[in-house]
């Protein structure tokens, strides 16, 4: 496994990033710990969850999952960078309740102390705002954070969802308080999604933060989905149905799994390791609901793209290109 700096951290943490979100709702508790066991022994010490995942009834599901395989023993914890997010309501579907949800300084103390109990730890390594808050000041934030941060209970923050602007507001609202800052962005990001190279990957760079793509296949549009629906073997759904209604999308991932099969490489595993070449980018999160699903990701950590693999992609998938010139009309 190859290994990166996490922004301006002292963090090396892994090239792919383990997301859990299939932990609970997809994968029971029995299969999920194979699958993180699987990872730790591959060298992925990079887990990324969220409080609120396991969804609806089950909100908090997947961070309890992730609990019960630290509390299995072996160095589990000590080996893991491990990364969970607030924002969203946890109080039970149907109660809205006031302050248990957003970035108030009383919902991060209690979202926080919530997170430890079910991961059964004493302190999470990256605490991430999963959306901005639009109605909390960014100073009391920060003094919520920097109050975490000096009780233990955290190392780092980080951002996910955050337009440029708001990362740079961020770290200069931190910077003036003598707070640390945000050391990471998590965003949507890949082949067939690329604004963020406009403005999120540049205030990230900018400001020294790591950058944790999500969702690096499209929701399964760059996996090869048109092959797989014309063999029979899974049909497109979701989102990736509504996208392939589009005549021009349908001709792009027709063109880039035309491209891959000629070079003999799978759509998914280049997908990925297309994310690893771009300039800033941590490592994408790949979130296995199998461990065969991980052995794929695994194999893209190690796949060489040639410049006319890249250059045939970038034809495919042009990206938006820098701002401000990207706007000229």
């Amino acid at each position: 496994m190859k290994y990166t700096q996490l922004g301006r951290t002292g963090l090396k943490v892994s090239r792919l990033v383990l997301g859990t979100m299939n932990f609970g709702p997809q994968t029971d508790e029995a299969d999920s710990h194979v699958i993180m066991d699987a990872a730790l022994g591959a060298g992925i010490n990079f887990f990324d969850t969220a409080n609120v995942y396991g969804w609806g009834e089950n909100k908090g599901r997947t961070e309890e999952i992730i609990g019960s395989w630290f509390a299995k023993g072996g160095d589990r914890r000590d080996k893991v960078v491990l990364a969970t997010k607030v924002y969203a309501n946890m109080a039970g579907d149907g109660e809205p309740w006031p302050n248990h949800d957003r970035l108030s300084a009383l919902n991060i103390r209690r979202a926080v102390e919530a997170s430890l109990k079910r991961l059964r730890t004493d302190h999470i390594d990256l605490y991430q705002f999963h959306h901005i808050d639009r109605r909390t000041p960014v100073e009391e934030i920060w003094q919520a954070i920097d109050t975490l941060i000096a009780q233990g209970k955290i190392l780092y923050a980080g951002s996910s969802n955050f337009p440029g602007w708001k990362i740079a507001q961020t770290n200069e609202i931190a910077q003036k308080r003598g707070s640390y800052g945000l050391v990471s962005e998590q965003c949507l990001y890949n082949l067939a999604e690329r604004r963020a190279e406009m403005e999120v990957i540049p205030a990230a760079q900018e400001y020294g933060l790591g950058v944790i793509p999500w969702s690096p296949l499209h929701g399964g549009l760059l996996g090869g989905v048109i092959k797989k629906e014309n063999e029979g073997r899974r049909r497109a759904s979701g989102r990736s149905a509504d996208a392939l209604s589009n005549t021009q999308v349908r001709a792009q991932v027709q063109a880039y799994e035309d491209l891959l099969d000629k070079h003999g490489l799978e759509p998914g595993e280049a997908a990925l390791a297309w994310l690893l070449t771009r300039p800033g980018i941590t490592g994408p999160i790949v979130g296995p609901r199998t461990a065969d699903q991980l052995t794929s990701a695994l194999r893209a950590v190690e796949l060489e793209l040639s410049d006319e693999m890249l250059s045939g992609l970038d034809e495919i998938f042009p990206g938006p290109g820098p701002s401000p010139e990207a706007f000229a009309w």
